[in-house]
């Protein structure tokens, strides 16, 4: 089944062509006359446009120029900031408040820092392993006094220590270096 397409010379541009076309693809005019036709109107028969509304061709409008509809919104955008400011500067130079001025001390805190009291550190408890005197630290404060307890205990223990320790070796008496002894006659000695 082999398919034959008849083919046509353009009348206008002498290129061959197939006779279903109703318009040259080379020079646009008519195969069989070699008149040029207004193809919009061509068009407008084949394609029948469909009615459209004022809302969709300002929309399609916007389409096709979407880079001016772009700068057009921004530079309204900003005129807009610039007005509302320009009210608002205006407004606070002219307007006049009713109300009395507050004074400085209700809105801050003005009083003593040192009638200032910070509430006292809360006992900390949390649980602990092994010898509890690594895990207390002791502050020395001024004109502290040694609890009685402690002071009992620490003559205690340094009893004890003075019970096991041995007896001191006899006293040596001080090396003097060498520097410092007395300087030896020599003697020059006979062969």
């Amino acid at each position: 089944m082999e398919m034959t397409s008849s083919r046509i010379a353009c009348v206008a541009c002498r290129h061959e062509i197939d006779a279903a076309a109703r318009l040259c693809p080379y020079c646009g005019a008519d195969p069989r006359t070699g008149e040029k036709m207004d193809t919009a109107t061509l068009l407008q028969e084949e394609f029948k446009p469909r009615p459209v509304t004022t809302s969709e061709n300002v929309i399609e409008y916007a389409r096709q120029r979407q880079g001016l509809v772009l700068a057009l919104g921004i530079a309204a955008a900003v005129l807009l900031l610039l007005g509302l400011h320009q009210f608002a500067t205006h407004r606070n130079e002219t307007a006049v408040s009713s109300m009395n001025a507050v004074p400085l001390a209700e809105v801050t805190d003005v009083a003593e820092p040192d009638a200032q009291q910070t509430p006292p550190m809360p006992e900390l408890k949390f649980q602990y392993d092994g010898q509890p005197q690594t895990m207390r630290t002791f502050v020395v404060e001024p004109n502290a006094v040694t609890p009685p307890e402690v002071i009992a205990a620490q003559q205690a223990a340094a009893a004890a220590a003075a019970a096991q320790k041995p007896a001191a070796p006899a006293a040596v008496p001080p090396r003097v270096p060498a520097t410092q002894r007395p300087a030896a006659t020599q003697q020059p000695q006979k062969h």
